[in-house]
């Protein structure tokens, strides 16, 4: 089922930016439908867009899992890294509140949740440690002198 919006349209038209649903496409983007030549496509069958949203949202974890990673192992004197990881998992938590939540299956999202906050916790720990180690720096510091 399909419905084509054109210009010269007579009577009730819904706009398509009120209906709640996931974009297929950027706007940048043209599909052709017998002939006619579609910009926005809006999934709004829930079962439909779980595949093509759980793609979507998987590759941008796996992006996010790698540079926890290296955040957790990297050697940062000064925590930036720590900190910045930690910005990073609640933008990605807000994208998935704000964006997918409706598409996503409740074990997905649980499953990303938990592996999230594993991460959160040992990066909390890594800058408390950080901020730990500064302190009795600058302390043995002003002891030396």
């Amino acid at each position: 089922m399909y419905s084509v919006r054109e210009k010269k349209t007579k009577g009730k038209i819904i706009d398509i930016i009120s209906i709640n649903g996931f974009p297929m496409a950027s706007n940048d983007k043209v599909f052709k439908i017998e002939g006619n030549k579609i910009r926005k496509i809006k999934i709004m069958n829930k079962n439909l867009a779980n595949p093509l949203v759980s793609k979507k949202v998987m590759k941008k974890y796996d992006k996010l899992i790698e540079y926890l990673t290296e955040a957790v192992l990297d050697e940062d004197d000064d925590g930036e890294t720590c900190r910045e990881a930690l910005n990073q998992i609640e933008k990605f938590r807000l994208i998935i509140k704000n964006k997918y939540r409706d598409f996503l299956k409740k074990k997905e999202i649980e499953k990303m949740s938990k592996q999230l906050v594993l991460f959160q916790k040992e990066l909390t720990k890594k800058e408390i440690q950080i901020r730990e180690s500064y302190l009795e720096y600058m302390d043995s510091n002003k002891r030396s002198r």
